[in-house]
């Protein structure tokens, strides 16, 4: 039996700081129906969907800086993009900041969901490699304040059987971690998905731009071949509160090759078919762990390194 899964890949252009989740919510609704009419089972949105990217700015007013996080999933706002899926038969994927109580006290992450069909959340993933830095930096064309605003994550590197396959969730910076990807791997994971909101310039250093939207689908591409998994990485993209975004959304094969791309750096939608088969050979041949992968030599790699190095060199 032949297992097909059809995904759409829905980047999006540019939010607005402050711009209501009244307005954002219809255009992936619009988006979700446009995936559905094209054939598609699954939909995929960016990290953050719902806000601009907030870390840019160093956010003072509170009540402002609690503006951009859910503290519930679906709340208000978001449930008719629920009652959508719902209504059409269509999973999606979604990112999101989120606010919660945990452990008796506040906790905030960046976070995405999988939602089946029937309008269930059904996967949760928290952002556990998070870039950028805590406190302002005057030296910065524009700030990156991630680790200010987000928590690691907490619910580690999951796979779940779902929508007929082995699904992994990762976000964003998580895409340049080879060992994100191999924890994936190493529960057989056929279909991962990413949401990115990546800035197509470096606010410290001169970076050129394609360099960087090299380097975007290098990490993906890699992830895909080295794990034998579809990789669906969906971006937002466009002139964001200042800054450019890179778009680049892509969705690529086990074997790393892409197989569509956006075009646009407007909301754009993408598709392909996604024969969940099609890394076996990879899984059981190139890349099969158990036969080739020697893990117990690892530690005396890093041991051996380390001796050289000196302490703290290893971990």
């Amino acid at each position: 039996m032949v297992r097909r899964l059809s995904i759409a890949g829905a980047q999006l252009g540019p939010i607005g700081r402050g711009e209501p989740r009244s307005r954002v919510v219809p255009r992936l609704i619009a988006l979700m129906r446009e995936a559905k009419g094209r054939g598609a089972e699954l939909v995929v949105f960016p990290e953050l969907a719902l806000t601009t990217f907030f870390p840019r700015w160093h956010i003072t007013d509170a009540e402002e800086l609690d503006s951009y996080y859910e503290s519930e999933m679906p709340s208000a706002a978001t449930l008719p993009l629920f009652e959508e899926a719902r209504r059409l038969g269509i999973a999606f994927h979604l990112g999101y900041a989120e606010r919660v109580i945990e452990d008796g006290r506040e906790r905030r992450f960046n976070s995405a969901i999988l939602v089946d069909a029937s309008g269930a959340i059904i996967a949760k993933y928290r952002k556990i490699h998070l870039p950028g830095h805590a406190e302002p930096d005057p030296a910065r064309r524009f700030q990156h304040l991630e680790k200010r605003y987000f928590e690691p994550g907490n619910l580690g590197f999951k796979t779940w059987d779902a929508l007929g396959g082995v699904l992994g969730i990762l976000i964003c910076n998580d895409r340049r971690w080879p060992e994100a990807f191999r924890v994936l791997g190493l529960q057989g994971v056929e279909l991962v998905l990413i949401g990115y909101n990546t800035p197509a310039v470096n606010g410290q250093i001169f970076e050129p731009p394609h360099l960087r939207a090299f380097h975007n689908h290098l990490t993906m591409q890699a992830g895909a071949y080295q794990n034998g998994t579809w990789v669906v990485g969906v971006a937002k993209a466009g002139h964001e509160g200042g800054v450019d975004m890179m778009g680049g959304s892509a969705i690529i094969s086990p074997n790393g090759e892409i197989m569509a791309q956006s075009a646009s750096l407007e909301d754009e939608l993408i598709l392909a078919v996604c024969d969940l088969d099609a890394g076996a050979y990879i899984k059981q041949n190139i890349f099969n762990f158990a036969a080739h992968r020697r893990p117990e030599h690892y530690r005396l790699i890093v041991e051996t390194v380390g001796a050289l190095k000196g302490p703290g060199a290893g971990g």
